[in-house]
């Protein structure tokens, strides 16, 4: 019995080892069959798990073999860790509590934790900004103790680079209440000595450019962000400055360039072109109105009054010297002997400047009064000027009728219109880096004066352009940019920002938002696509606004022309266009 029953436990403990080795690869191969459930996208050919049935197999089948292979996944059976690690974030946490079989990390052979970071020092930032509230409170308070003005070190000159300098004149001229010094060629055609110790600030920071550059040959370069902030930070303004101490009389200089010594009067200026009685009124703009007066016509601005104009503030004197400088640089395309390189006769001609002041003749009221009962004038009536009331007379030839209210006949007259434009802001761009800024259909005139060609000039090339007896003429240089080769002469329309705010999808106010974009508020500098965008105005002006003669093909024709000028930079490129092939005739002078 001891034997058997010694053996009988024996093979109960072989028969027990069985089972237990039997269970072990049972849990193993279900261990496996749950990793590549949850893992692989496709089972590999000898796994035991079958594939997935196509669409026609019938549900009995399919139900019969998922209950062959499915596995549970109840909560009381969990497997592993790798398992849930798919429906957790914190994967790495996990896997080393699973692997090292304990909740705390030990940490062996690892380098201390850092000790935390010192509290950051901002006494550098707060010194700085002390330093910019100081200066804000120095520049608005009211009463400084001093007239001396300084921010930083005061140092008898400042380098700034040229691509800043115009930036920082506009800064400079916003700060001080001191009146700006005339230009360069202001000076050469006054030909006052005493006005040769002014110079413009811009001028004047472009010398201490080159006095610093002189001295410190071994400067070290600098970004142009650098080259500002040293610029701001040693910039001075005193009242001390010999330059600045000097007052320039805007006003003293407007007479001289009109020949005056004192002003003149309305009756004396226009009798001597006409019977002051036959005077009449042509037509007005915001800053003035326009007179004819036999064949010449005389324009009359208003200016440095207290009183608004039209509900404008009064243009100031040195306004009017830089629009009058203006006009006499453009009677230079001419053909004078001065410029024969660039030519056109395009540009309204200045006959003769005068100041005026008092009160408007009783003439030119009656004109007024006349033109008001047929227009219903927008401008305020002349009797409410002041009785001390100063005026700019531009006395100027007759070049016709605005494009507003001129008739155009047919296609090719407007033709003869584009044309004649593209090709004088062409020439006007070449001798001086014309810029219009303001081409509307009120500063064109138009006039049929029988004339078949008329000649241009441009950079030495003789141009004879087709008119279909059409002359037109520009005026209005209010807004525009000229380079005299000794000054820039140009209005910063950045501090007139309600030119900009006209009514969306009108053509005029359309273009001035176009200009400010091409130039990026930056008024002083060259850029003649201006005078393309003005050019583009034109053919809409001629598509939808004017009425004439034309047929379907010549209106295809316009907009192909419109939509390539927006290939161009300048009216000078505009010129070799296909559109004025057969308009323009090229020779050499």
């Amino acid at each position: 019995m001891s034997s058997r029953s010694g053996n009988d436990k024996g093979v109960a403990a072989d028969l027990w080892s069985q089972i237990i080795a039997t269970e072990s690869e049972d849990q193993i191969q279900l261990q496996k069959q749950t990793t590549a459930i949850v893992y692989r996208r496709k089972n590999p050919q000898n796994d035991t798990l079958p594939l997935p049935l196509p669409l026609n197999t019938t549900s009995s089948s399919s139900s019969s073999c998922s209950k062959k292979s499915r596995v549970s996944l109840a909560p009381g059976k969990r497997i592993s860790w790798n398992h849930r690690s798919l429906f957790t974030r914190g994967r790495t946490s996990i896997a080393v509590v699973a692997a090292c079989g304990d909740k705390k990390r030990i940490r062996k052979n690892k380098p201390p934790l850092p000790l935390p970071l010192p509290l950051a020092n901002y006494e550098k930032e707060r010194a700085y900004f002390q330093e910019v509230d100081a200066f804000e409170l120095l520049e608005e308070s009211p009463s400084p103790q001093t007239k001396t003005w300084v921010m930083g070190t005061k140092h008898s000159s400042v380098w700034l680079p040229s691509h800043v300098s115009t930036v920082l004149t506009k800064w400079l001229h916003n700060h001080t209440t001191l009146p700006p010094p005339p230009s360069a060629s202001l000076s050469k055609i006054l030909e006052t000595p005493e006005l040769s110790t002014h110079i413009s600030l811009h001028n004047r920071l472009l010398d201490f450019s080159t006095q610093t550059k002189c001295a410190s040959p071994n400067t070290i370069e600098t970004t142009p962000e650098d080259e500002l902030g040293f610029a701001i930070r040693n910039l001075s303004l005193s009242s001390q400055d010999s330059v600045l101490d000097q007052p320039w009389d805007p006003l003293l200089d407007l007479f001289k360039v009109c020949g005056q010594s004192s002003p003149s009067t309305f009756s004396d200026v226009i009798s001597q072109y006409c019977d002051l009685q036959s005077i009449a009124k042509v037509g007005e703009g915001t800053y003035g109105e326009v007179f004819i007066a036999g064949e010449i016509v005389c324009k009359v601005v208003p200016f440095d009054g207290d009183s608004l104009v039209n509900g404008e503030i009064q243009k100031k004197a040195e306004e009017l010297l830089e629009e009058v400088m203006l006009s006499l640089t453009l009677n230079d395309l001419r053909g004078k002997d001065t410029h024969t390189h660039n030519v056109c006769p395009t540009f309204i001609q200045t006959l003769s400047l005068r100041v005026c002041d008092g009160v408007y003749d009783d003439a030119m009221i009656r004109a007024w009064e006349e033109w008001d009962k047929k227009h219903f004038s927008e401008n305020d009536h002349p009797t409410e000027f002041a009785e001390k009331q100063r005026f700019v007379v531009f006395v100027q030839e007759h070049g016709g009728q605005d494009l507003e209210s001129f008739v155009l006949l047919n296609f090719s007259e407007a033709c003869s219109l584009l044309v004649q434009v593209t090709v004088a802001l062409a020439v006007a761009e070449a001798a001086f880096e014309f810029e219009h800024r303001d081409l509307h259909w009120g500063n064109i005139l138009l006039g049929r004066k029988g004339s078949e060609t008329l000649q241009f000039i441009l950079d030495g090339k003789k141009m004879h352009v087709k008119t279909y007896g059409l002359v037109a003429s520009i005026i209005d240089f209010t807004l525009s940019r000229i380079n005299t080769g000794e000054s820039i002469l140009f209005l910063d329309l950045s501090l007139d920002p309600g030119l900009f705010e006209g009514p969306k999808g009108d053509i005029q106010s359309e273009t001035y938002r176009k200009m400010k974009r091409v130039t990026e508020d930056c008024w002083e500098g060259s850029f003649p696509k201006t005078n393309v965008l003005w050019l583009q105005y034109l053919v809409d002006i001629l598509l939808q606004k004017k009425d004439y003669d034309r047929t379907s093909r010549d209106e295809r024709e316009l907009r192909s022309f419109k939509k390539r000028l927006n290939g161009y930079k300048s009216a000078k490129e505009s010129v070799v266009d296909p559109f004025f092939s057969d308009l323009i005739a090229v020779s050499d002078v």
